[in-house]
């Protein structure tokens, strides 16, 4: 009898229109309002805001000119080193003798510059082609330093001239003095082969370095100058190290990437 009386009831109000409706809890909205908040504000970013990323690329500092090998002509023993390392030299200027049947011959400098690495010694056998010495092109001491980096494969092709460039130099701490700040000045047209770069180098164990993941693309960085640190360039600390930077020294450059909105990683 009692159940009949319920299935009567449900009959004469089957969807039960007198009873009011509770959208939700007072909990409930909170939690709804804050993820609306959070995915409009979400919404706003991707379509106005901007991400940029970093390319890391190993390079070189050198003089924009290179250096170069200086080979023997002759074959023979090494009876002279007649310049030291980091010294100038004219093109034309004896670098080392070499004692010949003939006797002592003069291996000169091809072009001016500075003699940053002397191969030969005293006393040892070259063959004629040998490499004796490595000369940087020098044409203006006040020439300011460039890295030159070397990207791998197709990685190059996102690099854009102008880009910043930080560089970090393993002589320098960067904990205390920071990175060095430079701008893509250039960026080559075609991958470098080995011999290319041993020879813009003017080191092969370099050029093999370099070349392990293939033939890579050159990128010319010109170093932010700035008269008010003792190297004369810009550092991201306010002094940067209280020493000059020398021209050989290997660097890790983090190139910027042009930045790029959200919601374009969406779209096709």
């Amino acid at each position: 009898m009692q159940f009949r009386q319920k299935a009567l009831s449900k009959l004469e109000s089957p969807e039960e229109l007198d009873v009011p409706v509770r959208l939700a809890r007072p909990q409930g909205r909170l939690v709804l309002a804050v993820t609306a908040v959070v995915m409009a504000a979400a919404s706003f970013w991707a379509l106005t805001g901007t991400v940029s990323s970093t390319l890391s690329v190993p390079g070189i500092l050198t003089r924009a000119e290179g250096s170069y090998l200086l080979q023997s002509p002759v074959a023979g023993q090494v009876t002279g080193l007649l310049v030291e390392e980091g010294r100038p030299v004219s093109p034309g200027t004896p670098v080392l003798t070499v004692r010949t049947a003939q006797g002592d011959q003069p291996v000169r400098a091809v072009a001016g510059g500075r003699v940053t690495t002397l191969i030969a010694r005293v006393g040892a056998v070259v063959t004629a082609g040998a490499d004796v010495a490595v000369v940087e092109r020098v044409t203006d001491p006040d020439e300011p330093l460039v890295a030159v980096l070397y990207a791998a494969g197709g990685s190059a092709s996102v690099i854009r001239v102008g880009a910043s460039v930080d560089l970090s130099l393993p002589s320098v701490p960067r904990q205390q003095f920071g990175v060095l700040r430079g701008r893509v000045k250039a960026v080559g047209r075609a991958p470098q082969t080995q011999a290319q770069i041993g020879g813009f180098l003017g080191d092969s164990g370099l050029a093999a370095q370099f070349s392990r993941q293939g033939n890579p693309v050159a990128v010319l960085v010109q170093l932010e100058p700035s008269a008010a640190t003792e190297s004369g360039y810009a550092w991201s600390s306010a002094d940067g190290p209280p020493y000059a930077i020398e021209s050989g020294t290997p660097v890790a450059g983090a190139v910027r990437l042009s930045a790029q909105r959200p919601v374009d990683w969406l779209l096709p």
